[in-house]
């Protein structure tokens, strides 16, 4: 059993973001879904006129657009779907939802169509990222559900018994069972495997017992690149992080790289905090 909490803010990304929550959810047994709506403490007008400054009327406006659009978006899939809408800032009504200890999973879309909608859209999604500890699914925005066969774990191979999120890692591999690839990407180009990564792999193994992956280790000066180009060759349906704060997260999503992986690849991207 999964429990999906899914942000929207009525945007063409959170609805795709909300319809793969809802495909990926049929595969699940027992799962659920919330459809979550944070909305501003004033409401306005297309010429800056406050619409209305109460808290109630709001919400109930809110909770009506949750409900047209699970209504439009739900079809005919057999799942649990909930709705709420709270005021206030995304982050901090995510943070105490994610606080209560009811929520397995975030899916949220990320946009990449322009600068703009980096800042605006890709802001929100990195920020839960950077800031929750609950797993992040970041669905790029022409992404559509299938079933996840093949999964790119990406890993910088050091400390990997203290750093893998082991007990996250594990329940989302066994929702799915796919096949597994641990990656390492390393900018030291021509230099054989060192001991010291044998080591790491032992223990790797032992960490992901069960699931057998496969190793490939990658001598690239670009993360983003080669991670993308591997999933991609690989026809992978899922990566998987771990990203570490003030330094693995910002390599991969604020670096000026030719390919971001968070904004341009068409595979979602899991972001699991150690």
């Amino acid at each position: 059993m999964i429990k999906l909490l899914v942000p929207v803010d009525f945007s063409d990304t959170s609805r795709n973001a909300l319809s793969y929550a809802l495909d990926m959810a049929q595969y699940i047994p027992l799962s659920s879904v919330l459809i979550f709506n944070s909305f501003e403490k004033v409401m306005a007008g297309t010429d800056g006129t406050p619409l209305s400054s109460n808290s109630d009327v709001r919400r109930n406006i809110s909770l009506l657009a949750l409900e047209n659009l699970k209504n439009s978006i739900l079809n005919n899939r057999k799942i649990d779907v909930t709705i709420q809408a709270e005021e206030g800032s995304l982050l901090e009504n995510l943070e105490s939802l994610i606080g209560e200890g009811k929520f397995d999973m975030i899916v949220m879309g990320i946009n990449g169509a322009t600068r703009m909608e980096q800042i605006m859209i890709g802001s929100s999604t990195l920020n839960v990222v950077a800031k929750l500890s609950c797993p992040v699914l970041i669905i790029p925005p022409a992404a559509s559900y299938n079933r996840i066969r093949t999964v790119v774990y990406a890993s910088d191979m050091k400390n990997v018994q203290a750093t893998t999120p082991v007990k996250t890692l594990r329940k989302v591999l066994d929702l799915f069972s796919p096949k597994l690839y641990v990656v390492n990407v390393d900018t030291e180009h021509f230099v054989e495997i060192s001991d010291e990564y044998k080591q790491e792999k032992a223990v790797m193994n032992q960490l992901l017992e069960g699931f057998e992956p496969d190793y490939a280790f990658i001598r690239l000066y670009d993360f983003t690149e080669a991670i993308h180009q591997f999933a991609n060759d690989r026809k992978a349906d899922l990566i998987i992080t771990a990203p570490k704060k003030h330094g693995f997260l910002e390599k991969i999503f604020t670096t000026n790289h030719t390919e971001k992986l968070a904004y341009h690849t068409h595979i979602p991207l899991l972001a699991i905090q150690e």
